[in-house]
């Protein structure tokens, strides 16, 4: 009787519905403690740091191998409530949580294939100290700030700051959470990301930020990786009930598929998304979900409704592209390895990891790739890429590198930029050979009433 007791323990536990109504940080605390102690097959809570005020800013991993990395299988991400007043988003993580857990109890297979394929992380609330600071306004700002009164989408090394010779903050410097999520990049190697806002019915995409040179085309700053970025904003807006349509705000300016680069609509300095892309080669997604930053419980079963196949397709558009390690002469997996695709100069270049595992979010299509190695030689392979959400697996390479006769090959100075170093004078993600500040100062005079209400 005790095993059989035993065996029921996780479906018990989570027998009682969630409710639609927004939880206070304990008792969102309380869920997550619930839900993993009930779980622990699929889940581990664990905490990224605290607020300014001391609270843990609890994260929860889902996967068939929840407290740490597998090698081949892909860690996704989604922040919620990086600004305390913009809500809805913490809504829709506790029950996309609810959502695959359940699912996975029930043997759903869409369930079932994502924690086989995926490690997801969410973590419901990035600012707790403003979420207990904010009112119920649908526009205003109260509770936005985290308790030292800083906007935390402004707080993030900038890529483009060292052109306007800004002096940037020294890390600890930084906020608490800020540098929470910064450790938590340096911890995990995600390769997809969303942010949740509110405010908005958009999905933006980087950059946010200029520094007015070859990035600039057609009044957006257009990532190396652009192409991707764009499909998967539209994969999030055409799952979405009505995201796609463009223009459902009262305020709201035309965003023509729901989607919109970061830059074309109001420029911004320090965002998350973009440190995300350039110095964690993870891509992030900004997500505002809700015309209203602090919708009524009443619409929370709708808007849940309305997200719900989003937020679902957006994750399983991590096993777009290819993925594999890097192998040095003796057949080992090496760090550090430095693997580029043609066409696609990153700030900082996409490197191996500590598994010796790269991950190239890309669509189908021929790339020519060229791994570089200390002490071996350059290697250049020509992949045809198919697409893998379908299968739930981007596809499987592994390059092979030849030892270079005991004459080390170092990666180009191209690839290695000061870029990599926030503190340092950076370049855009282009060609670009120089850089002009003077064209955005007016453009950020302009926007400066719209950065403090929007995400």
């Amino acid at each position: 009787m005790s095993s059989l007791l035993l065996f029921l323990l996780p479906l018990l536990g989570h027998a009682s519905a969630l409710e639609f109504r927004y939880h206070d940080n304990h008792e969102m605390e309380r869920y997550l403690i619930q839900i993993s102690d009930s779980n622990r097959d699929i889940t581990h809570l664990y905490s990224i740091g605290q607020s300014v005020r001391g609270q843990q800013l609890w994260a929860l991993a889902l996967g068939l191998r929840p407290r740490q990395h597998t090698v081949g299988i892909p860690e996704f991400k989604y922040v919620a409530n990086m600004h305390g007043n913009e809500v809805l988003g913490r809504v829709l993580l506790l029950h996309l949580i609810d959502d695959l857990v359940r699912g996975y109890r029930g043997n759903e297979t869409w369930s079932l294939q994502l924690l086989s394929s995926t490690r997801i992380h969410f973590l419901p609330t990035m600012n707790p100290d403003g979420f207990d600071a904010s009112d119920t306004d649908c526009v205003y700002s109260q509770g936005r700030y985290n308790d030292n009164g800083v906007d935390l989408n402004r707080n993030f090394p900038d890529a483009f700051a060292g052109l306007r010779r800004t002096q940037q903050l020294e890390e600890a410097q930084r906020e608490e959470e800020v540098r929470a999520v910064i450790g938590w990049l340096r911890t995990e190697s995600f390769v997809l990301s969303a942010n949740l806002h509110g405010g908005a019915l958009v999905a933006s995409y980087p950059y946010d930020n200029s520094n007015g040179g070859s990035e600039m085309v057609g009044g957006a700053s257009m990532a190396p990786d652009n192409d991707v970025f764009v499909h998967l904003a539209k994969v999030y807006s055409h799952n979405h009930a009505t995201m796609h349509q463009g223009n459902l705000c009262s305020d709201s300016t035309p965003f023509p598929d729901g989607v919109t680069n970061g830059y074309q609509w109001y420029p911004l300095a320090g965002g998350m998304q973009d440190y995300n892309y350039v110095w964690a080669q993870c891509l992030e997604l900004t997500l505002e979900v809700s015309c209203c930053k602090f919708p009524s419980v009443e619409q929370l079963p709708a808007l849940w409704a309305e997200n719900r196949k989003s937020l679902l397709a957006f994750i399983q558009q991590v096993h777009l592209g290819v993925k594999g390690r890097v192998l040095d002469g003796s057949g080992v997996p090496v760090q550090d390895a430095v693997v580029e695709v043609k066409g696609r100069r990153n700030m900082c270049p996409f490197k191996t990891d500590q598994h010796g595992e790269y991950y190239r979010l890309l669509l189908p299509g021929n790339y020519s790739f060229t791994v570089t190695y200390p002490g071996h030689e350059v290697l250049t392979e020509t992949l045809s890429v198919p697409y893998g959400p379908d299968g739930y697996s981007a596809m499987k390479h592994d390059f092979l590198l030849r030892p270079a006769g005991g004459v080390l090959v170092h990666p180009t100075s191209a690839n290695l930029t000061p870029a990599c170093n926030y503190t340092l004078c950076l370049r855009g993600g282009g060609a670009n050979t120089g850089a002009s500040w003077a064209g955005l100062s007016a453009g950020l005079g302009m926007a400066a009433a719209l950065r403090r209400l929007i995400g």
